[in-house]
């Protein structure tokens, strides 16, 4: 049979999404694990992941998880930081952390040809670090001089004010750290956190194609970790009033510029609407944002918006570096853009190409079996599945233009919104 080259293939739009949902067990100490099997792959991968414990207690040391966790490959009890990295790379394997303001961890990607020689290495990570002064000394110099560093970018001192902003200025997510943060760490604080702090309420994500030996010997090496009595603390974020804050940097080539607010989570049933009328506003390279202040303006190289979560709490968020005195006039145009949105009902050629954009976009997400992983991770935390994925591809296949301009005059309140400006004037 021929083919007539001169015609595009025909289109086809995803009608489902097929994921295969981990298998959960649980271990004797009360450990959950999520499992997802994926046959003919060689590689497995380990996650055991902790819940932070937020705390306001004095005196608040706010840097005592990142450097704890730093250490945790610079030595224990019978192998110290070389003969790990050796050893590690001997097998083919890589110990990664796990960091961020809500979770930490480590995990290990190695081989089922190596998984039960390396398996004991990591394990020991757990419980037998040792915290050596000359190496923690080295990491307080290195975080001293990425501080400094920091200070001086407009960008980063744009995210510590926005943070402020979304969290009162005592929370440990809004709280910006300084070099006398990093003076106040000492060997004895790592010690302390990391035996009574560190193991708690954990979590283990695997994935890989294993036998039930291996399951066995997965299950036995976490079963008897020394879990803390410690239960997970989560801070309310505390009443949030719009503000806006400007500093100033007379030296500084560039402004850069934040606009947030405080969203539904992802189990809102007006959750799918604001995830299309974001990407459509900014969060795409296409978008509106960037077709007015990147293309037609020339203000920046690049802009965007997104969704973000923090211990459940969803948000909004407009990102921009622009031009040097730009600033108040970006962020009149992307609440000029969000006007439109609220006025305008979206041409049905642009709905056409956000529906492709996006399902695309859902589709390509699940593409390895680490992916697959990792997305699971991002709602179980919510405390949906997989589900959460199939009747989001469900919304997008069949939404119309009204959804977003009643999303728009719903959410999109100017009174409401933060914002920040640091740069030059």
């Amino acid at each position: 049979m021929s083919i007539d080259r001169s015609q595009a293939p025909p289109f086809s739009f995803p009608e489902k999404i097929h994921l295969n949902p981990p298998q959960g067990r649980v271990l004797i100490n009360g450990t959950p694990l999520y499992y997802i099997p994926f046959p003919n792959i060689e590689a497995v991968k380990i996650e055991i992941v902790f819940s932070l414990k937020n705390t306001e207690k004095e005196p608040y040391k706010p840097l005592l998880p990142f450097f704890m966790l730093h250490m945790l490959l610079e030595g224990t009890n019978t192998m110290d930081a070389e003969k790990l990295d050796d050893f590690f790379d001997f097998h083919a394997s890589e110990v990664d952390i796990i960091s961020s303001y809500e979770k930490q961890g480590l995990s290990l990607l190695t081989t089922k040809k190596h998984l039960l020689e390396v398996l004991p290495v990591f394990r020991s990570l757990f419980t037998d670090a040792t915290f050596p002064e000359k190496e923690l000394n080295k990491r307080k110099s290195q975080k001293k001089l990425s501080i400094s560093i920091k200070n001086e970018q407009t960008s980063a001192r744009a995210n510590q004010l926005i943070r402020g902003s979304l969290f009162h200025k005592d929370h440990p997510f809004g709280f910006q750290v300084s070099e006398k943060d990093v003076d106040a760490i000492n060997k004895d604080d790592l010690s302390q956190y990391y035996h009574k702090e560190f193991l708690i309420a954990p979590q283990i994500f695997l994935t890989g194609h294993l036998t039930r030996e291996e399951l066995n010997q997965i299950e036995s090496s976490f079963s008897d970790l020394p879990l803390s009595a410690e239960l997970p603390i989560h801070l309310p974020t505390g009443e949030i009033l719009s503000s806006k804050k400007v500093e100033n940097k007379a030296e500084a080539l560039q402004s850069s510029i934040r606009i947030a607010k405080w969203m539904v989570p992802k189990s809102h049933p007006d959750y799918p609407a604001l995830y299309v009328l974001n990407t459509l506003l900014g969060g795409y390279f296409g978008s509106r944002l960037i077709k007015n202040i990147r293309e037609e303006k020339g203000y920046t190289y690049g802009i965007n918006s997104f969704l973000g979560e923090l211990n459940g709490n969803e948000y909004w968020m407009t990102v921009a570096d622009v031009k040097g005195g730009y600033g108040e006039a970006v962020i009149q145009e992307v609440y000029k853009e969000i006007e439109r949105l609220k006025t305008e009902p979206v041409a049905a050629v642009e709905l056409e190409i956000i529906k492709n954009y996006l399902a695309g976009s859902l589709l390509s997400n699940f593409s390895s079996p680490f992916d697959q992983m990792n997305h699971f991770q991002q709602v179980h935390f919510q405390g949906l599945n997989f589900d959460y994925y199939t009747q989001l591809l469900e919304y997008i296949t069949h939404f119309d233009g009204r959804d977003i301009m009643n999303m728009a005059n719903k959410y999109f309140d100017q009174k409401d919104m933060l914002e920040v400006i640091v740069g030059a004037g």
